[in-house]
């Protein structure tokens, strides 16, 4: 196993503790490895519907609306999914 030495602030550190503490993890390393390891899913999880969302439009073909159209279906589509970054 490879040692990682990570610098934080103190605030990070008391939230690390606190869990520690409270039980939820035995170690700060236990912690680090739970939170690699859950962005690592996420960032499946991203590249599936990446994926999905590409093999959908291969499947819908062409289209005769403009890019403009298109660009404000997807504004649309990504706010009422709550996903719209300003």
């Amino acid at each position: 196993m490879a040692t990682l030495t990570v610098s934080v602030p103190d605030s990070v550190e008391e939230w690390i503790d606190e869990k520690i503490r409270t039980g939820e993890f035995d170690t700060s390393s236990d912690y680090f490895v739970d939170l690699v390891e859950r962005d690592r899913a996420l960032a499946d999880d991203d590249a599936e519907e990446l994926g999905r969302i590409v093999e959908e439009a291969r499947a819908s073909g062409f289209s005769d609306r403009t890019v403009d159209d298109i660009f404000s279906a997807a504004v649309e589509r990504a706010r009422a999914k709550g996903t719209l970054r300003d």
